[in-house]
């Protein structure tokens, strides 16, 4: 794969995890329903990707590799449904902007957890994110719909950051495909008691959306990312996934009308420009684990 290839894989890969609450509406399906959905055949997704690649045989997985899956599978099972939850109540474009405000959340919890100092120029960035929060939400009523759904955003970001986190700390041993794997494992085991009373009535339309969800917004996608890391800096291509918030908004604008007011096009702007900013201040993941990162959405 060459620079100019990867780079292109790259936003294609990008443009794929836009299109998740894209998918997410269009499925008439309760959020633990898709969930579920989205894990299995993100699973089968990521099999046939480690298939095709002929990579090396499998990790094999210690009892502080089986500890930190679990609990990187819970999280991401809870910041998939906090997500589509918000989908669901609020539309697309609310909810990836409330999500994009995991940066501030990691800023905040590494300093906690790691024990590392805040720079200013990250307590800039926690401000940018607040600010974009506060433009995105029309009121601040919490009896209504786009409140409701703006917290729910922002638990998801809550949970990814942990999730990119627990990563962090337990990043390394293993290939970021397979590891994203078992990650889906344990969401579709975690979801199936909720999701399995009602996935007989689930319609043959919405498990369309729900496979092009799990396979090309999960599989696809994460593939892709993997790979162009081998040609391209984990940075650079930190800064090109700072574009889902764009495409995911242009398509809710384009395919379910919802027009985003000249106050909610700005906070998007702030909290995207924080992106960039957090993205370009760290010095540059691993690329195994920024592409596990990236996965989880």
């Amino acid at each position: 794969m060459t620079p100019r290839t990867a780079l292109g894989a790259l936003h294609i890969g990008a443009l794929m995890f836009g299109l998740t609450g894209v998918f997410g509406k269009l499925a008439a399906a309760s959020a633990s329903i898709i969930v579920f959905g989205r894990a299995a055949f993100a699973v089968l997704a990521l099999l046939c990707f480690t298939a095709l690649a002929k990579r090396s045989a499998w990790y094999r997985l210690t009892l502080r590799d089986a500890r930190s899956l679990l609990l990187s599978g819970v999280l991401l099972a809870g910041h998939w449904i906090s997500f589509f939850v918000s989908v669901k109540i609020a539309g697309v474009a609310i909810a990836t902007l409330g999500f994009a405000s995991f940066p501030a959340f990691t800023v905040i919890l590494e300093g906690l957890i790691f024990r590392e100092r805040i720079r200013p120029n990250e307590i800039v960035l926690v401000a940018l994110v607040s600010i974009g929060l506060i433009l995105v939400t029309p009121s601040f009523d919490l009896a209504s719909q786009a409140t409701e759904g703006l917290l729910w955003a922002v638990a998801s970001g809550l949970l990814f950051s942990l999730l990119s986190l627990n990563n962090r700390a337990n990043s390394g041993r293993m290939p970021a495909v397979q590891a994203a794997m078992w990650q889906n494992a344990v969401v579709a085991l975690c979801l199936l008691p909720f999701a399995g009373p009602g996935l007989s009535e689930v319609r043959p339309l919405d498990w369309l959306w729900i496979g092009l969800l799990g396979v090309f917004c999960t599989g696809v996608a994460h593939s892709l990312f993997v790979a162009s890391l081998a040609v391209i800096k984990a940075r650079t291509a930190a800064v090109v996934f700072a574009m889902e918030p764009v495409y995911g908004i242009t398509l809710a604008w384009l395919l379910f009308h919802e027009t985003p007011s000249l106050r909610m096009l700005l906070g998007g702007v702030l909290i995207i420009v924080a992106i960039v900013v957090s993205s370009r201040m760290r010095s540059g993941p691993a690329p195994d684990k920024a592409g596990l990162d990236a996965a989880a959405h």
